[in-house]
């Protein structure tokens, strides 16, 4: 028991987030990836309503879906607001990427389930999805930023109102070594009570 915790404690302590630019366009295996997708489908859901759902995007489509990203941008955004700076950054963003999974958490039929948990349940499913990374030498990032929480994004992908869009996970490899820290000391964030 205390060897699997020292392998579980020692993936979940090395995980980094690497940005997409640092990330060096060698290719994963797909079925590597599948793997992955197979450890999110263990997360812990209420009521078995197992709310994620993942669009996988490589090779050609993910430079489509970055120009559609970027385009999203462009016509969603006030032209005071607009920078062409951003624009690039998602049009580009999955150049060096191997595989792009955009993670959504699909309303249940069971309302009892609030929204929160569900949302919960697929945030699981990606923290599954990066340790599981992690543990193959695969350069991980969650990116919640762009067009992510935009309505057009749900258009893109054909969404329903209650579903919600969770993220972006770029996959690929790194040459770069990250050094992990939390700012904050454990002791700040406890309180023990007996």
């Amino acid at each position: 028991m205390d060897n699997s915790f020292s392998i579980i404690a020692g993936v979940i302590k090395h995980r980094r987030s690497t940005k997409p630019a640092q990330m060096n366009g060698k290719l994963i295996p797909d079925a590597q990836v599948q793997k992955l997708l197979e450890l999110a489908d263990w997360a812990p859901t209420h009521g078995n309503t197992e709310p994620w759902r993942f669009f996988v995007y490589s090779g050609n489509a993910i430079k489509t879906f970055c120009a559609q990203h970027a385009e999203l941008y462009k016509k969603n955004t006030d032209p005071e607001k607009y920078l062409q700076a951003n624009y690039d950054k998602f049009l580009h963003n999955g150049d060096t990427a191997s595989h792009v999974i955009m993670t959504v958490m699909q309303r249940g039929a069971l309302p009892k389930v609030p929204v929160m948990e569900e949302e919960a349940a697929v945030s699981s499913a990606i923290q599954n999805i990066l340790l599981g990374a992690t543990a193959l030498g695969i350069a991980s990032f969650w990116s919640t930023g762009g067009m992510v929480h935009h309505y057009s994004m749900k258009e893109l992908l054909h969404l329903r109102n209650e579903d919600v869009v969770m993220g972006m996970i770029y996959l690929g490899y790194t040459d770069t070594d990250h050094k992990g820290r939390r700012v904050i000391p454990l002791a700040d964030k406890i309180k023990w009570s007996k």
